[in-house]
């Protein structure tokens, strides 16, 4: 129990202890509580961040092990300078070795890959470069020595720097152009002022030889985390998003730098899995830019789905049985050009598929046409309620505001299915450039029970968001 006693104008509190006797309680100070708060808010930020990263790594694995991969490598490289006898081997520049390791690996071999046949390109390219200019300045005497590799300097890094701006040096090279640069500069600036220059330029090109090789070692044999596997698992998998309902096609317009980025990197690589050497990842771009524009035509139709116009409920119930088997069989053709990808065999039923998405098309196009006969015997109907026999045609007309919706549904209903075409054809065309194998018996069977038990449900779902869409409408 407390209890509280004013005495010269100041409260002070009292606890009643077991024994009868009572202790005062002192308040604690206000420095002390913002102390302990901050120390509080503090506390709960660290976890925050530590849980935030527990949960990248326990997410994607490999992120962790592109880490331990990165240690490893820093590790061996550095006993190149740690060591006496290796560092004095390469002229005791071996901390050059470590830092090429930390400048050129990259989380995928294709990007380390990319970095590492720059780096090495660049750097003899521009040494080879300095060393000659070089020779000619100290030919001409001291009175032209500095002109001459100023001038130098001046011109390559200009044209070196204006090339960047080309878009195959840009997509290709343009790593290795910032380290020609680099190279040449600093070694055109230090030989004016070092003797030994071909030994120096010798011994660090060696130096970025041994930290390009160790990188490349690494990337590839410990968990190797490949480029191109990483783009056709992202155009496979946007593809079953964009099949599955009008909600998931989001992903796939945001994905057309990723996917850049991964075919770059993945030309750099050598064959690996079921990839060759001259596997055509330019396709995948293509792939890409065909699901986008089917993507975009859906993103269309989601904000005319959220219309706020309403649309006569009989118009509904009429396009209602149409309107979801062009959806189904659309989201079905798309089902089977990722199993096609997948597998990398070509299909025996995409032509069935796309035979019926197109009849599907007619179908909807003759339901359209049918719209003024229903909209005339929706009218009868109610004229034989109130007991007319002649239709009113005054009554058969409908507000401009609830047809529009209905002609910008359907259309871009069409364009979606026709877009979806785009898609066959470009599939088409890796399957020829990549030569994907036909379907045999058992694997035909093996992928279309595999199949069919996804797209039963997914059809399903289709139906239920068609339906939901329409009544939206």
């Amino acid at each position: 129990m407390t209890n509280a006693k004013e005495s010269t104008g100041r409260v002070e509190w009292r606890i009643r202890m077991t024994n009868d006797s009572s202790e005062v309680l002192v308040p604690e100070s206000k420095l002390w509580v913002r102390l302990k708060g901050m120390m509080v808010n503090w506390a709960m930020k660290v976890h925050g961040f530590f849980k935030k990263a527990w949960d990248l790594g326990a997410d994607d694995p490999r992120k962790v092990m592109h880490c331990l991969k990165v240690g490893i490598a820093l590790s061996v490289v550095s006993i190149f300078y740690y060591m006496r006898p290796l560092n004095e081997g390469v002229g005791g520049n071996a901390l050059w070795a470590v830092m090429t390791v930390v400048v050129v690996f990259e989380y995928s071999v294709g990007s380390t890959l990319y970095k590492c046949l720059n780096r090495i390109c660049g750097t003899s390219l521009a040494g080879f470069l300095a060393i000659g200019v070089h020779w000619v300045a100290r030919q001409s005497g001291e009175k032209f020595e500095p002109i001459i590799m100023g001038a130098s300097v001046f011109l390559l890094a200009s044209a070196t720097t204006f090339s960047r701006f080309i878009p195959v040096v840009k997509a290709r090279f343009d790593y290795g152009a910032m380290i020609f640069i680099l190279t040449f500069s600093l070694v055109s600036v230090s030989g004016f002022r070092v003797e030994k220059l071909l030994e120096l330029a010798h011994e660090r090109l060696a130096t970025i030889i041994i930290g390009t090789s160790l990188c490349i070692l690494t990337s590839m044999l410990v968990c190797p985390i490949w480029a191109g596997e990483e783009l056709y698992c992202l155009i496979t998998r946007n593809m079953d998003k964009l099949a599955n309902s009008l909600d998931s096609y989001k992903c796939v317009l945001n994905s057309k730098a990723t996917e850049e980025s991964m075919a770059g990197f993945a030309r750099w690589e050598p064959a690996h899995g079921r990839f060759n050497f001259k596997h055509p990842w330019k396709q995948y771009l293509k792939i890409g830019a065909s699901m986008r524009n089917c993507a975009y035509c859906i993103e269309t139709l989601n904000s005319c789905l959220n219309s706020e116009n309403q649309v006569p409920e009989f118009i509904k119930k009429h396009l209602n049985e149409i309107c979801m088997r062009v959806s189904s069989n659309s989201s079905r053709v798309i089902k089977e050009l990722a199993t096609t990808i997948k597998t990398m065999r070509r299909s025996t039923n995409i032509d069935v598929l796309v035979e019926e998405m197109n009849d599907s098309v007619l179908e909807f196009q003759e339901k359209l046409k049918s719209l003024p006969s229903s909209i005339i015997l929706e009218t009868e109907a109610k004229n034989l309620e109130n007991e007319k026999k002649e239709p009113i045609l005054e009554n058969s007309t409908i507000p401009l505001l609830q047809v529009i919706p209905v002609v910008t549904f359907a259309s871009l209903l069409i364009e979606t299915a026709g877009r979806v075409e785009g898609i066959v054809e470009v599939v088409d065309e890796l399957a020829n450039l990549a030569e994907f194998k036909p379907a045999d018996d058992y694997n035909l069977k093996q992928i279309q029970q595999d199949h069919d038990n996804k797209v039963v449900p997914d059809r399903k779902d289709d139906k239920e968001t068609m339906m939901t869409t329409l009544q939206r409408v």
